[in-house]
């Protein structure tokens, strides 16, 4: 994934990369305090923000191999069950019955399959988001903020599913956060942003 010359303009804030380059598969983190444009990069990245010039190279992979995994997920109306199943039906993908057991399962799901989603707890609607974020397999995944304020076993559990997940399928993961004790758990390589811009690069 190749980024050059991107400028985005939002009110008195402004975003400017140069150039930002994801080599390969792995785990990579982006860091920065708030309001330095991470969540705008991130964005912009996934296609969910238009850059106001520049150009944003994700190497051939289309809008469906990409997802986005935000600090407050959006749950339909619907069942724990059709929330985790809709990025499947969206890409017309059957859902494997024992592959979907495995992942209610890991995530303390399988008595809750037909519990509306909404009734869930705030944490409980962030591991269900995770899981719908990775049950078709993207290649790549930005999780923006969403292990902040997770409980020890949580947080453990989401780093340990993000490095099985990115080992089988050899996705790109780029977490975005503040919290740098797990960025330095998981990520092979650190991408530190101020003021809109990447300043710095760390290798682990």
């Amino acid at each position: 994934m190749i980024l050059s010359g991107v400028k985005k303009k939002q009110g008195s804030f402004s975003l400017s990369i140069d150039s930002f380059t994801v080599p390969q598969p792995g785990i990579y983190g982006l860091i920065g305090p708030n309001g330095c444009g991470k969540s705008t990069l991130a964005k912009i990245i996934t296609g969910l923000l238009a850059p106001d010039s520049g150009t944003v190279d994700t190497e051939g992979l289309a809008a469906k191999d990409i997802t986005y995994l935000s600090r407050k997920p959006y749950m339909m109306e619907d069942t724990v069950y059709n929330n985790l199943v809709y990025p499947l039906t969206l890409r017309n993908i059957k859902p494997q019955p024992e592959e979907l057991a495995l992942f209610l399962d890991k995530m303390k799901f399988t008595q809750r399959a037909n519990q509306r989603a909404k009734s869930l707890s705030g944490g409980e609607q962030q591991k269900l988001a995770f899981l719908r974020a990775v049950i078709f397999k993207p290649k790549l995944i930005i999780a923006d903020e969403a292990m902040t304020a997770m409980d020890m076993e949580s947080l453990e559990l989401f780093e340990n599913t993000i490095v099985e997940e990115q080992a089988k399928e050899k996705s790109i993961w780029i977490i975005v956060s503040h919290q740098m004790p797990h960025i330095n758990r998981i990520c092979k390589k650190i991408y530190t942003m101020s003021d809109g811009e990447i300043n710095e690069t760390a290798h682990r």
